[in-house]
C-alpha cells in the first residue's frame, strides 16, 4: 500500500511578495500563488518596508485561500503549516509568521519555521527531483551572496559570503545610477546584450578568503566612471556600462563557485536565489561548467524569485527530521543560513 504523501501549506512574506503554496513530499507543487508588489515599490525606487508590511496584511489571507483552492484541498488536508521566519524585513516577516501561527493553532497542525535562504536552495529539489545533497551551492539574491556546501538536508557549511553588498543589491544600485530604475537586476540583464563589456571594472578578491565576495568597490568604480565621463562631457554609454558591470559580477561568481567545486571534490554545482535567473550568469556559468565537465543545476525563474513553493520544499525536510516550531516562533530578520 502506497504511503500517503506529506502535504504542507507554506507561507512566504519576507520582502515584497506575498506568497502561499501547497507542496507534497518536498518536490511536488500543487499550487504556488504569488502576489507581487513590484509595481508599487517601483514608484519609490526600491522596497519601502512599511508599505510592504501593510500590503502583506491586505493580501495574506486571499493568497492563502487561493493556494488551497488551486490545490483543491482544505486546511484539514494539510500535515503541517510552514512559514518563512527570517531573514528579511521584520514587519513583513511578522505578517506571515502571525498568519501561520494562527492557522496552525486553529487547525491543530504542526508549525514549521523555515529559513528563507535555505528555501532558495530547496527550490532546486522542485526543479530537479533527482537532485540530492551533498553539493556546492551558489546563492545569489538581492540581500545575500553565499557559497555553501550542503552536506545533508538542513545542514550547511558556509564557504564564502559577501563582505559588503550582495550581488543583487549592487545590480539595483548600478541600475539606479545609470537611470534604469527598480528592479535593477532584470533591467541590467536586458540592456547588457546591447552593449560591449569594454570598460575594465575591478574584480575583487578578498585576501585570505578565496571564496568571499566584495561588490562595493565595483559599485564605486561604476559611479566614478560615470562621474568622470560626465565631467569630460562624454555621452554615457549605458549599454556598455551595463555589459561591463554584469561581466565583472558574473566572472567573480563563476570563478569562485568553480574553485569551490574543484577544491571540495564535487562534479556538480547548484545555483539559487533571484540573481540565479540572470541570463548573463546562467550563460557564463553553463559554458564554464560544460567546459570543465561539471553538472549545473538551477531552478526556473519563477522559483528563483521569492515564492512559497521553495519554503514548502525546505519545510518538508525539516519536518522529516522532527524539527517543528512552537507558538513562540518569532521573526528573525538577521537569520543566518544553517542557524536554528
Amino acid at each position: 500500500m502506497e504511503e500517503r504523501p506529506c502535504t504542507i501549506l507554506a507561507i512566504e512574506s519576507s520582502c515584497d511578495e506575498t506568497a502561499a503554496a501547497v507542496v507534497q513530499n518536498g518536490r511536488k507543487v500543487l499550487s504556488n500563488v504569488i502576489s507581487s508588489q513590484i509595481a508599487l515599490h517601483t514608484l519609490y525606487g526600491g522596497v519601502v518596508p512599511e508599505i510592504a508590511s501593510r500590503k502583506h496584511v491586505e493580501k495574506i489571507n486571499p493568497v492563502i485561500m487561493e493556494a488551497l483552492s488551486q490545490a483543491n484541498m482544505r486546511l484539514e488536508d494539510m500535515d503541517a503549516i510552514a512559514v518563512t521566519y527570517g531573514p528579511g524585513l521584520v514587519g513583513a516577516l511578522l505578517v506571515g509568521v502571525a498568519a501561520a501561527k494562527a492557522i496552525a493553532f486553529a487547525a491543530q497542525k504542526p508549525l514549521i519555521g523555515v529559513n528563507h535562504i535555505e528555501g532558495h536552495v530547496a527550490a532546486n529539489f522542485i526543479a530537479h527531483p533527482e537532485l540530492e545533497p551533498p553539493f556546492i551551492c551558489l546563492i545569489v539574491s538581492g540581500g545575500h551572496t553565499h557559497l555553501v556546501e550542503m552536506k545533508d538536508y538542513g545542514e550547511y557549511e558556509i564557504l564564502g559570503r559577501t563582505r559588503d553588498d550582495a550581488a543583487g543589491e549592487s545590480f539595483d544600485k548600478v541600475a539606479r545610477a545609470i537611470g534604469l530604475g527598480y528592479p535593477g537586476g532584470p533591467k541590467i540583464d536586458k540592456l547588457a546584450p546591447e552593449g560591449v563589456a569594454n570598460i575594465p571594472f575591478p574584480r575583487a578578491k578578498v585576501e585570505g578568503a578565496p571564496y568571499d565576495f566584495s561588490f562595493s568597490g565595483l559599485k564605486s568604480a561604476v559611479l566614478n566612471y560615470i562621474n568622470h565621463e560626465e565631467m569630460l562631457g562624454h555621452e554615457i554609454r549605458r549599454a556598455d556600462i551595463a555589459a561591463s558591470f554584469q561581466d565583472a559580477v558574473v566572472s567573480v561568481l563563476v570563478s569562485h563557485a568553480l574553485e569551490a567545486v574543484h577544491d571540495r571534490g564535487y562534479h556538480s554545482l547548484v545555483m539559487a536565489g533571484g540573481v540565479a535567473s540572470n541570463k548573463g550568469l546562467r550563460s557564463a556559468m553553463s559554458a564554464a561548467c560544460e567546459k570543465q565537465g561539471i553538472k549545473l543545476y538551477y531552478p526556473d525563474p519563477i522559483l528563483c524569485t521569492d515564492n512559497a513553493a521553495m519554503i514548502g520544499s525546505a519545510a518538508y525536510y525539516e519536518f522529516m527530521k522532527g524539527r517543528v516550531s512552537g507558538y513562540d516562533l518569532n521573526a528573525v530578520p538577521g537569520l543566518k543560513i544553517g542557524q536554528r
